[in-house]
């Protein structure tokens, strides 16, 4: 219990550090430092502090610094005997260029201080102590091998006491497998289980033989193998469980090993590639681009409900420009009434001066009408207001004419209305209805021809933009969405100067 309100203590602390850098930054700064990654080094920064408290915390820092290794891989694999841990380890090395660390290595490949006395209770064929074996990983650990490449702990830890331990010694990893079958094929697998001696690669007799003589001939049979004996590890495996996912749930997945050996190997790679979400402070600033009657407008409300960011439609800032009666208002309206499209100039006027509200700083945005081609998005980099999500909503044109085409409006209520999707609730609703001259079949073709016209350029332009099929359920698609937004992008690599 102690140690649970010193871990929670700990998060409490870094949570409100974070909470202090939350901003609002203005546009540039946040840019960079987002774009840099700064908040999330300062997130992992100030997680060693707290666990290791240094005396001299400027230069734990520095030397924090020059290990760059913050993306190095520290992965556990877990699971009862038999999972195929050692297969899945050794793979991970290979793939990741990370060391492997388990029962095995520390014993008899490693010249640790505390090798001999572990080998000491191997012998006298009593359990090696909880404490023990995490001074042993945190000394190997310590290795520069390990700090630079990063680790695979195999088979640890083996229960709560080791997981708590590893814990207060700043041994967390990022992320924990945990391989599962059921106890009947892990019996059966364990029966045929055979070790190469020189490469530590496990094969079976029935499952996986390997071709080559040379490996047959030097095959060795795994000691305590019996029935009896795998029986009573897999009892004690699933005692000790539950409290190992108690403390790494958050950043634990399962995955079945009673499937082909390939299969559980790339399921464990997607898995250990991906980046938690950080709790490092991040604003929303996205972008929605799509022909009309995409539902840009429909997820930038959904999105503004839920998150409480700034729900910015080019189109809607304009009128209420002009609406204002103020003298750029005037100035907006002659182009309108005109037919004219207002100039990119004014436009980034009047959205500098949105976007640069205290709400958008704060709370973040969602922009769409805006940028139409790659001059306008070119402008909004420039202005510093650089987004951190970009999404292209993709709708086919029968689609497009059905939705756009069959839209009404009531110009009592101003409510919406659809002749298919969503009719008028009463026949005196329905009489009153009017299509408004933009969703005319011919007008809704010239507004597609012309998005098509430079989406290709500004698909371009925003490289690491994510694709929307908007053909499908509204909250199908939010959903998608959303799952962007909070997961973290790939990191980027940035030449020093």
């Amino acid at each position: 219990m102690t140690r649970s309100l010193a871990t929670q203590r700990r998060g409490g602390l870094l949570g409100a550090a974070m909470a202090e850098l939350a901003g609002p930054w203005p546009p540039p700064v946040g840019a960079y430092a987002e774009e840099r990654e700064l908040f999330r080094l300062l997130q992992n920064m100030l997680e060693e502090l707290i666990i290791h408290q240094p005396d001299d915390p400027i230069q734990f820092m520095i030397n924090h610094l020059k290990q760059n290794n913050d993306d190095a891989p520290r992965i556990c694999v877990l699971g009862p005997p038999a999972s195929g841990k050692t297969t899945v380890a050794l793979w991970l090395c290979k793939r990741l260029h990370a060391i492997r660390i388990s029962q095995e290595t520390l014993l008899f490949k490693e010249a640790l201080a505390l090798t001999e006395e572990a080998k000491a209770y191997k012998e006298r064929k009593e359990k090696i102590p909880n404490a023990l074996w995490a001074n042993l990983i945190q000394e190997r650990l310590s290795n520069v091998d390990c700090i630079k490449q990063g680790w695979i702990l195999e088979g640890f830890p083996e229960n709560q006491e080791q997981a708590w331990i590893l814990q207060s010694s700043g041994i967390i990893p990022r992320h924990v497998v945990v391989l599962y079958a059921p106890d009947t094929v892990l019996i059966e697998r364990n029966s045929g289980k055979r070790i190469d001696p020189i490469t530590e690669e496990v094969y079976h007799t029935t499952f996986d033989w390997p071709r080559d003589l040379l490996i047959q001939e030097r095959l060795v049979k795994p000691e305590d193998l019996s029935e009896q004996e795998i029986s009573k590890k897999l009892l004690e495996y699933h005692r000790n469980f539950p409290g190992i996912f108690q403390i790494y749930q958050k950043i634990l997945k399962s995955i079945n090993a009673d499937q082909p050996s390939m299969d559980v190997l790339s399921q464990v790679l997607t898995y250990v590639q991906t980046r938690h979400r950080s709790a490092a402070p991040f604003t929303p600033r996205i972008v929605f681009c799509g022909p009309p009657g995409s539902g840009k407008s429909l997820q930038a409300a959904l999105l503004a409900q839920k998150y409480g960011v700034v729900n910015i439609c080019c189109g809607q800032l304009l009128k209420e420009i002009v609406a204002g009666k103020t003298k750029l208002g005037e100035l907006v309206k002659t182009y309108i009434e005109s037919g004219y499209p207002v100039p990119d100039k004014l436009v980034m006027k009047i959205l500098t001066e949105r976007l640069n509200a205290l709400d958008c700083m704060t709370n973040g945005w969602v922009l769409y009408g805006f940028p139409r081609d790659v001059e306008q998005g070119e402008q909004l980099q420039e202005s510093h207001f650089v987004p951190n999500r970009v999404f292209f909503f993709n709708l086919p044109y029968e689609s497009i004419v059905e939705r756009l085409s069959q839209r009404r409006i009531d110009p009592v209520t101003g409510e919406r209305y659809h002749t298919t999707f969503r009719p008028a609730p009463t026949p005196e609703i329905q009489a009153r209805l009017r299509q408004n001259p933009r969703d005319k079949e011919e007008n809704i073709e010239m507004c597609v021809e012309s998005y098509y016209r430079n989406v290709k350029e500004l698909e371009d332009f925003y490289e690491d933009a994510f694709y929307v099929n908007a053909d499908q359920d509204p909250f199908a698609v939010f959903e998608f969405i959303e799952s962007c937004i909070i997961k973290p992008l790939p990191c980027k690599k940035f030449k020093s100067s």
